[in-house]
């Protein structure tokens, strides 16, 4: 005895835009990230245009958006008039040095308070956590005073200390955190090898957290770049200013003319180096962001 099977053929639902159904997700969700990287973007436009145009484009009335005639006039005045080569210098040492020393002094500190557990760990991790909130402007009239005693004013040490200590609770609470992730195994077996605690830290420990040592030595690197009250009141010779404060200090010809080309030629310069070390250490610093996130 044959069955014959029939198949069914199911007709579509129509909808009531004609039976075409409009996937509102994948337009809407396109448009509102272009817009939030316009948007992101536009002031970083905005001064890469402007450290291009001509000075008559610039004060023009109405505003020239998209300008015509380009010039590279305001970034080679940089370099003639100011010793602008100097300031990259300086910012360069001041920042990688203490973000330096805050990894060198906050990787053991974090590994102590996560795997060593000494004495009085949680009062320790709280006091941290206390300095971490802690606005560091409110800082500034105790850091002058301890400069002035110490007769540091003018000298790279007047910033690379402050710089070192006000990112130093962030790296051990990162750090830390990385650190309890890991697992034990790994230590005790390397205990059972004959390794001691610095060994275990250098050679097993670090190189499996390299990630996370990128990303928050990019976090302290761009807090020390950027920062302007401490290098602006500690440093007053003009071949040791950094450039947050030389581009903040741009004057023009006379004292009624305001420099908008050179101070956009500053800015654009002295945010480059960073774009640079994100776009290089991008796939480390994604590494950094995300581990931990799922157990595994």
């Amino acid at each position: 005895m044959t069955v014959i099977h029939q198949e069914r053929k199911t007709t579509p639902t129509p909808t009531p835009t004609g039976g075409v159904k409009i996937p509102w997700k994948k337009i809407f969700i396109p448009i509102v990230v272009a817009f939030v990287v316009l948007f992101s973007l536009a002031p970083v436009l905005w001064q890469l245009l402007t450290s291009v145009k001509v000075n008559e484009d610039i004060v023009a009335v109405p505003t020239v958006y998209f300008p015509t005639r380009y010039t590279l006039h305001h970034y080679i005045e940089l370099f003639v008039r100011r010793p602008f080569w100097r300031y990259i210098l300086n910012s360069a040492f001041v920042s990688i040095t203490s973000t330096a020393l805050a990894l060198l002094i906050g990787a053991p500190a974090a590994y102590a308070l996560a795997r060593l557990r000494p004495w009085g760990a949680k009062v320790i991790l709280a006091g941290v956590l206390i300095v971490t909130l802690f606005p560091g402007i409110l800082l500034f009239l105790g850091l002058l005073e301890i400069i002035q005693g110490l007769r540091l004013a003018n000298n790279y040490l007047a910033l690379i200390i402050p710089y070192t200590a006000i990112n130093l609770p962030l790296t051990i609470l990162v750090l830390r955190s990385f650190f309890e992730q890991l697992p034990k195994d790994l230590e005790d077996a390397a205990k059972v090898d004959g390794y001691n605690t610095w060994q275990m830290l250098t050679q097993i420990v670090l190189p499996m957290t390299l990630p996370a040592l990128v990303t928050t030595g990019i976090l302290t690197f761009i807090f020390a770049w950027n920062e302007f009250i401490f290098a602006l009141t500690f440093i007053t010779r003009e071949d040791m200013k950094t450039i947050p404060v030389a581009a903040a200090q741009l004057g023009g010809s006379s004292a009624f003319e305001i420099p908008y080309g050179a101070i956009a030629a500053a800015t654009v310069l002295g945010t480059l180096p960073l774009v640079l070390l994100v776009l290089f250490f991008q796939r480390k610093i994604v590494q950094g962001l995300t581990a931990g996130a799922v157990k595994g």
